[in-house]
């Protein structure tokens, strides 16, 4: 599957961006979908993810309230709702696509498919 990732851009705190991410492949639906970020000089985080059929949704803690990951399978696409934004979510954002269990959503290393990212830039 190929991933597309779009929506990235700058905002000010307090800000909102949609990010969204459009795959290709019929096989979409069998995948436990993540968005990931890395910031300048650092790793590459966990934000959020959802499962296959979109009953579940997982948010790393500094996210939780604030971001909403959604999917539409009938568009092969996943979307990240940013509201409240801060500086220090500023970050390439990634999206990825893991055909491992559902416990596995925030195991960076198990996300077969990656997008090309998209930068977004929270400005104080």
């Amino acid at each position: 599957v190929q991933l597309q990732a779009s929506g990235g851009g700058l905002v000010q705190a307090g800000g909102s961006l949609r990010l969204s991410c459009a795959a290709s492949g019929p096989t979409y639906s069998r995948y436990i979908m993540g968005w990931f970020r890395q910031a300048p000089g650092k790793g590459r985080d966990f934000v959020a993810a959802m499962s296959r059929t979109g009953s579940s949704s997982y948010y790393a803690d500094s996210v939780k309230g604030r971001f909403t990951i959604s999917r539409d399978n009938a568009k092969n696409t996943v979307y990240l709702r940013m509201n409240s934004l801060k500086p220090d979510d500023t970050a390439v954002y990634y999206c990825a696509a893991n055909t491992g269990p559902l416990s596995t959503y925030g195991n960076l290393a198990l996300y077969r498919y990656w997008g090309q990212g998209t930068q977004v830039t929270v400005s104080s």
